[in-house]
């Protein structure tokens, strides 16, 4: 069977894809935070430079809204549903495919791209800097007892060789981080007392010495820059008015 439209044009599911992006750019209104993503390309598990890891947290959250209903709502108000330790910054108001959105945690400013969203689930690619390279993605689904189980499924690798050692403390921070996400998303439907199931294997022991001139973009390390450099950028711009 032929996938494409009936008008023979593209792929049926071609509107909840991003377009093809060489390099991801932000907007004027979010460049004091955009620094360490702007002018990057998008960098996938395998441009990362650590052992490979797949993810998977679920939660149960009960008859209350059908999967499209909390899809919806998690698109809409998702940065509400993170915990204090993050910040999601600027105005994507629905994740369509192509966003590039804003966020931080651990005072590390960096961002997403949204690379594919429909009606029951939407899935972030991570650009180059980034902690891990990654592809992450939230959905819900219908299960067996007829409740929506809300999903949050990652493939990634840490970037590079510095946020590789750094890994054991970093990869307890995301498991906290997404546990307490789907807390709060079950929480804004009613569902208090859930349970988050997690569920963590390596795919790929290797680490890809090949990427290991990634830490150039290490966004950490960016951001120190940027910050001691800031009296630097002050001088220059009264110098120019």
């Amino acid at each position: 069977m032929d996938p494409r439209s009936p008008e023979g044009h593209g792929p049926r599911d071609a509107e909840y894809w991003a377009a093809k992006v060489d390099r991801v750019h932000v907007s004027d209104d979010l460049r004091a935070y955009g620094y360490n993503i702007e002018g990057r390309r998008i960098a996938g598990p395998m441009n990362g430079f650590g052992r490979m890891w797949q993810r998977t947290y679920t939660a149960d959250i009960g008859t209350a809204a059908t999967p499209e209903r909390v899809v919806a709502d998690w698109r809409a108000h998702f940065g509400d549903y993170w915990p204090t330790m993050g910040h999601f910054h600027g105005t994507v108001s629905a994740i369509k495919p192509g966003d590039v959105a804003l966020a931080s945690a651990g005072g590390v400013p960096t961002g997403i791209m949204v690379l594919y969203a429909d009606d029951t689930s939407f899935t972030f690619i991570t650009p180059e800097g980034h902690v891990v390279a990654a592809l992450i993605t939230f959905s819900c689904e219908t299960s067996e007892s007829g409740g929506t189980v809300a999903q949050i499924r990652m493939l990634l690798r840490s970037s590079d060789p510095i946020f590789e050692a750094m890994w054991p403390l970093l990869g307890r921070g995301e498991d906290i981080f997404w546990r307490r996400t789907l807390n709060n998303l079950a929480a804004a439907h009613g569902v208090y007392d859930v349970t988050v199931r997690a569920h963590t294997e390596c795919v790929d022991r290797r680490r890809l010495w090949k990427n290991w001139f990634n830490v150039r973009y290490n966004a950490g390390i960016h951001t120190i820059a940027h910050a001691l450099t800031g009296p630097l950028r002050l001088r220059r711009r009264k110098t120019e008015t």
